[in-house]
């Protein structure tokens, strides 16, 4: 990978989100939930498609606080338009692992 400065890092806006909803989402390609995530009175609650079935069950997903990248331009994921992109890392078989912060920290935290 090419290395990026400083000023490219702090353009991605990263922040801590709590999971409000989660919704079946049968219409995706891959397995994937509907998610709902409140960042906080700055950005408010944005709409997500997430791959997560493996290792989340709706249930446990709510009240969850997650990582997500607030800044991208919307995108349609069949008939969802993903507002924010939920990050996650792979697991050793390829599965979706959920980034979150340790401990609970206020919703809308901007990573540093």
């Amino acid at each position: 990978m090419s290395e990026i400065s400083f000023d490219d890092f702090m353009k991605v806006d990263i922040r801590v989100g709590k999971i409000t909803q989660a919704e079946p989402f049968p219409e995706a390609r891959k397995p994937a939930f509907k998610l709902w995530v409140d960042f906080g009175p700055e950005i408010g609650v944005k709409k997500s498609s997430a791959q997560i079935t493996k290792h989340y069950s709706l249930d446990e997903l709510v009240g969850r606080q997650v990582l997500g990248v607030v800044n991208f331009p919307p995108r349609q994921i069949g008939p969802v338009m993903s507002e924010v992109l939920v990050l996650g890392v792979p697991d050793d078989e390829g599965e979706v692992v959920l980034l979150a912060p340790g401990k609970d920290v206020p919703l809308g935290g901007r990573m540093f």
